[in-house]
């Protein structure tokens, strides 16, 4: 029989399958799409989140980033991670290396879409399979949350991302974060010569108006995009509960708060080990606490960001308070790291 059923093929559905074949147990994944499927991505991997990878004997090839840099034309903070590296990796070349492993294991990947279940008392059944639990990890708008009932309304900012790389060398092994009254850009190193630019804002325009609203960024990049622009939103997404009796939700479906601190891959892989340690324990009632536990500064620092962030006065108060609190700003970025 299988042991865990994995609805979505993405990263943090194929890090449960990996956590779990590592623990003994049969993972089957269902995914529509064949790998590696690409998506609006900010790309940077935090040092937690690099470790946890590594421990599962994934091999990801990326550009090391050393710590966050906030910009917004007159002030910056820099803060590096301690002794840690993060990583700056296409998002491709993630789902690649996490599909070669998870066959490496002998995780079996079926075609298929997952879209709603039906469990009893010792399994669950879906795309024609039974298994005894079933893991959603079927993304932001994910169809099996919507079928369980557990998402929540939002009343909140609705942002949204967008991403595209240019053809040019990396200046920084930092990640930039370039604030303004519009938005925040992402820039992240992810090979010799490439880098990505995520925008994420509430407001819904053309990605080259977005860059508008950072000049100094715009004329580095200069007119070399090397891929199409991708988008994803809305970011936030309020989820009611992570387990509802044999399923559980993991990544993006178990919840998302926004992308402006960088901590979604990191977040996904080491919840996925959570998860699979509390079925491995027959506790999946312990999922919920562990999810908590995992996500709350995340959580916290994250939405306070993005509050402050929603409104153009307060957003452009962002990096002069964090050039003024060097020690604070560390601090944080070393906590979410």
């Amino acid at each position: 029989m299988i042991d865990i059923l994995v609805a979505g093929g993405g990263p943090a559905g194929l890090a449960t399958a990996i956590h779990a074949a590592l623990a003994g147990m049969r993972a089957v994944v269902v995914e529509p799409r064949p790998a590696p499927v690409d998506k609006a991505c900010g790309e940077g991997l935090m040092p937690g989140g690099v470790a946890v990878l590594s421990a599962m004997g994934v091999d990801v090839p990326g550009m090391p980033l050393r710590g966050i840099h906030y910009l917004d034309g007159r002030h910056q903070a820099r803060a590096a991670f301690r002794h840690e590296t993060g990583m700056g990796v296409r998002r491709t070349a993630l789902h690649a290396a996490l599909s070669l492993r998870a066959a490496e294991l002998g995780v079996e990947t079926v075609t298929g879409r997952i879209t709603g279940a039906r469990q009893d008392h010792a399994g669950v059944e879906a795309a024609g399979l039974r298994a005894r639990w079933l893991v959603a990890a079927d993304g932001l708008h994910s169809p099996l949350r919507r079928s369980l009932g557990l998402g929540l309304p939002d009343h909140g900012p609705r942002r949204y991302g967008l991403r595209r790389h240019y053809r040019l060398a990396p200046w920084t092994d930092f990640v930039e974060v370039h604030w303004s009254g519009r938005g925040e850009a992402y820039v992240t190193p992810v090979g010799d010569e490439l880098v990505g630019v995520a925008i994420l804002s509430s407001r819904r325009c053309d990605y080259r108006e977005h860059l508008g609203g950072f000049p100094g960024l715009l004329a580095r990049l200069g007119s070399a995009p090397a891929t199409a622009v991708r988008g994803a939103g809305p970011l936030r997404q309020r989820v009611r509960a992570r387990v509802a009796g044999r399923v559980l939700l993991v990544g993006d479906a178990a919840g998302y708060t926004d992308a402006l601190t960088g901590e979604g891959i990191s977040l996904a892989v080491q919840c996925a080990q959570a998860l699979v340690d509390c079925l491995r324990r027959d506790r999946p009632q312990d999922y919920e606490g562990a999810w908590r536990r995992l996500s709350r500064a995340h959580r916290v620092l994250t939405g306070a960001l993005v509050r402050a962030a929603h409104r153009p006065g307060t957003a452009r108060l962002v990096v002069p308070a964090a050039q003024s609190m060097p020690g604070l700003f560390a601090t944080i970025v070393r906590a979410l790291a």
